[in-house]
Order: C-alpha cells, then structure tokens, then sequence
C-alpha cells in the first residue's frame, strides 16, 4: 500500500503486521481469552508463541480438544508458530 500517495506520512498502527496478526490471534482462539504470551527462541533461532488462554474456560465447550486445531489455523493464516495452553495454576 503506497501512503505516501494518499498524503498520509506514516502507516496506521491498525494496519501493521503486528496488530493484524494480533487481532487474528484473539479471532482464532474465538470465545475464549487470552490471558498471556510468551515468545520462546530457541537456540537455531525458531520463534514459537506460546498463548495462554483463560483457565475458567478450560472445561465449557471442550476447548481442550481444540488447541491444536487454533494451532494449525493460526499457522496457516500468518505463517507462524503458535502453542495454545492454559497456565499451570
């Protein structure tokens, strides 16, 4: 997208990559919250998210069977690496 054409100097902070796959993100996991995200790096150099979800969600609508579906989704739509979990209490 050319901005400079339309006069506007800088990129709009809802249309960057970042808060595009942001909002993605909160699509993907649906009715469920995300409460935290971590990014891991391991030592080659692969980034993998780790996104925790809302333990209170854990049990309704068997959202444990669906991590590693949000997983694929979200692999597909942008590309990267994501794990789906709920934080050890």
């Amino acid at each position: 997208l050319n901005f400079k054409r339309k006069g506007l100097k800088v990129r709009p902070r809802s249309r960057t990559l970042t808060s595009v796959h942001e909002s993605i993100l909160e699509d993907v996991v649906g009715p469920t919250e995300i409460v935290g995200k971590r990014t891991r790096i391991s030592v080659d150099g692969s980034k993998v998210m780790k996104v925790y979800l809302d333990p209170k969600d854990k049990d309704k609508e068997n959202i444990e069977n669906k991590l590693s579906t949000y997983s694929a989704v979200y692999k597909k739509l942008t590309n990267k690496e994501a794990v789906f979990m709920f934080p050890e209490v």
